[in-house]
């Protein structure tokens, strides 16, 4: 059997789309100046929140909207502890990452159910007909759609709107931001609350459409690619889509090869190198790129002097 190409290109967005959403919130929180880490554990939390909302409301709405609550409730706690308290950002996200992971465990605990909550697909009229490209394009669930717009609106927001200007001030060098008047550990803490919101979304796209079930750590390390992707985007959101797409791709042509027994143009691959690609990948592309321009204040704290 051979693969498909057409399926694996719309299996491709599909898989993207989880890491696409936790990396465009994780690249606003960094170009605010701030390194959130736990960006597995706000996505693992916004799976179990959206998949228990999703199913007790027979809504995937409400479960998007729990899962998003969810993953910014989390990581308001990590604004909280970094911005006010003034903790290590890097302990303080590591922390984050396991804190999710256990809260997530401890409330889809012995929580099963056999339905599935049916999340809309949208048939773009005459596009979605475009033998190939329609398919792989124009007939996907309203998610995917979603994360594109948020890609978007975050570009425009950035670059064009005096809100996003003073974020991107803050990010680069936040005495001075502070020097002019602006509030750094408020605009700071409503972007890393955005950022979780976002990790909350991806988390629930997983739990409740590409493995409509509850599982622990059901993410499998997505939070992780997306922190390296925002890395490997230069901190640009349309740079963001080609890396998302590039590791969702990876994602999807490993599972399309285990479907096909293991076996790529008729070569035998074992499933654990299979397994271990995009996380490879993720090194490489860190290794690749440690010396991008970042944000001139990421990772640092800030302290008014006055």
């Amino acid at each position: 059997m051979d693969i498909n190409l057409v399926s694996l290109l719309a299996a491709m967005i599909v898989a993207s789309t989880p890491i696409l959403l936790a990396a465009i919130g994780e690249l606003v929180v960094e170009r605010s100046g701030v390194l959130n880490l736990g960006v597995e554990g706000m996505m693992l939390t916004g799976a179990v929140c959206g998949f228990i909302a999703g199913h007790e409301s027979s809504s995937a709405v409400m479960g998007f909207a729990g899962a998003a609550l969810g993953g910014a409730l989390v990581s308001a706690v990590f604004g909280f502890l970094t911005l006010f308290l003034l903790t290590n950002q890097v302990a303080t996200g590591l922390a984050l990452a396991l804190f999710g992971a256990g809260l997530a465990a401890m409330l889809g605990q012995g929580y099963t159910t056999d339905t599935v909550v049916a999340v809309p697909k949208i048939e773009i009229p005459l596009l979605s007909d475009i033998p190939g490209i329609g398919r792989i394009l124009f007939s996907h669930d309203a998610v995917v759609y979603l994360s594109i717009a948020i890609v978007i609106g975050v570009w425009a927001f950035l670059k064009y709107s005096r809100q996003g200007l003073i974020l991107r001030a803050i990010g680069e060098n936040h005495d001075a931001a502070h020097a002019l008047g602006y509030n750094v550990k408020w605009v700071r803490f409503l972007a890393i609350m955005f950022g979780g919101a976002c990790a909350g979304l991806g988390g629930a796209y997983v739990s409740l459409v590409r493995v409509p079930q509850w599982i622990d750590n059901i993410t499998a390390g997505a939070g992780w690619i997306a922190l390296a992707i925002v890395v490997f985007a230069g901190w640009k959101p349309w740079r963001l889509v080609a890396g998302a797409y590039l590791f969702g791709g990876m994602t999807a042509l490993q599972l399309n090869i285990q479907g096909n027994n293991g076996k790529l143009f008729g070569v035998s691959i074992p499933v654990e190198y299979l397994s271990m690609a995009p996380f490879i990948a993720t090194i490489v592309v860190l290794a690749v790129l440690a010396g991008s321009r970042q944000p001139g204040s990421l990772g640092k704290a800030f302290q008014a002097s006055s």
